[in-house]
C-alpha cells in the first residue's frame, strides 16, 4: 500500500511504462493508418485537402504518419522526428476534419495528439533502437 501512494519511481518502472506507451499507441495507429494504406484509392477521394496540396498527395502524408512513423515509435527508432508529422495529421484530423470537437468526434485524435506530443517531449526510454544506439 505504501508503495502505491509514493510518488517516487524508479528508472526501470519508467522506461517499461514508455515502452508500453509506445507500443500500444503505435499499434493503434498503425492499424489506422493500415485502413488508409490498403484502401488508398477511396480514402483519397474523401480527404479534405491540407493546404492546398491535393487530397491525393494528403492522404500519401497522412498514411506516412500514421502507418510508417508509427512503425517508428513501436521500435523506438527516431520516435521524436516520427512524432512530429503525427502531431501535425493529428492537429489537422482534429481541427480540420473533425471541427474541434473534442469531446465528440474528434475524441481519439484529441488522444493521439496528447500522447504524441507527450513522446516528443519525453522521447523513447531507454527500451527502444535510439536508447540502445545512444549507449
Amino acid at each position: 500500500m505504501r508503495k502505491l501512494l509514493s510518488i517516487n519511481y524508479s528508472a526501470g518502472a519508467f522506461n517499461t511504462a514508455i515502452l508500453l506507451l509506445r507500443v500500444l499507441f503505435g499499434v493503434l495507429m498503425m492499424n489506422h493508418g493500415y485502413g488508409k494504406l490498403t484502401h488508398f484509392s477511396e480514402m483519397s477521394h474523401n480527404m479534405p485537402n491540407f493546404l492546398g496540396i491535393g487530397s491525393t498527395a494528403t492522404t500519401a502524408l497522412v498514411v506516412f504518419a500514421e502507418f510508417f512513423c508509427a512503425l517508428f515509435i513501436i521500435l523506438g527508432l527516431f520516435t521524436r522526428l516520427s512524432c512530429i508529422p503525427l502531431i501535425i495529421t493529428m492537429a489537422y484530423a482534429l481541427f480540420k476534419a473533425h471541427n474541434s470537437d473534442i469531446f465528440g468526434d474528434g475524441q481519439m485524435a484529441a488522444l493521439y495528439l496528447g500522447v504524441f506530443v507527450t513522446l516528443l517531449i519525453i522521447g523513447p526510454g531507454k527500451v527502444s533502437v535510439d536508447g540502445m544506439i545512444g549507449k
